[in-house]
């Protein structure tokens, strides 16, 4: 099975789309995925902001997406664009760092205004990076995502029956896709 590099660009400590991604993380795992998981504001803000390349936390995310098959990239939505703690990563990443992989682009927002920021905003960024397959995406409205005592969420039912299809068909475009070979 695949390797997926899940990545969260949310800058918040109580993110409902980090904690909508360790959700679908759970789904990929249990579809025989190997599932790795990125919280960019994790990642020290000087070297982000710095644009330090070199920095070993940078070179380690770097690797990250290196070493994946397929990569899940979820953003909250502000003023209609992807979070700039999510570009800031990109920006830093090497051009072709998404080169032969499938990548499905995720989104949370306030308003259903905001549902086009996945196909005008951060899919022509994929793209660019030279992903291979960007499956269809899905915007989640943050309404429909309950966070619970302990920190799962809840996703509200005809959200949740839509936003499995999504991760499964991601699930299935990795599994036709074929894997490189591994060096001797």
């Amino acid at each position: 099975m695949a390797t997926v590099l899940s990545v969260s660009g949310s800058p918040s400590a109580t993110s409902r789309t980090a904690r909508l991604l360790r959700h679908l993380d759970v789904r990929l795992s249990a579809q025989g995925h190997t599932v790795l998981a990125l919280d960019v504001r994790t990642l020290p803000s000087e070297a982000l902001l710095g644009a330090d390349g070199s920095h070993p936390a940078l070179v380690r995310a770097a690797e990250l997406f290196a070493r994946a098959d397929g990569v899940v990239i979820g953003t909250p939505v502000y003023k209609a664009a992807y979070s700039g703690l999510l570009k800031s990563l990109l920006d830093l990443l090497p051009q072709y760092a998404l080169e032969g992989k499938t990548v499905l682009p995720l989104a949370t927002g306030g308003t259903t205004a905001h549902v086009l920021a996945i196909d005008y905003a951060l899919r022509p960024v994929l793209s660019s990076m030279g992903a291979a397959h960007i499956v269809q995406g899905w915007f989640v409205l943050d309404r429909h995502i309950t966070v619970n005592t302990h920190g799962s969420v809840t996703v509200e039912p005809a959200t949740a029956e839509a936003l499995h299809r999504t991760v499964d068909q991601f699930s299935a475009a990795l599994d036709r896709n074929p894997q490189p070979l591994a060096a001797n």
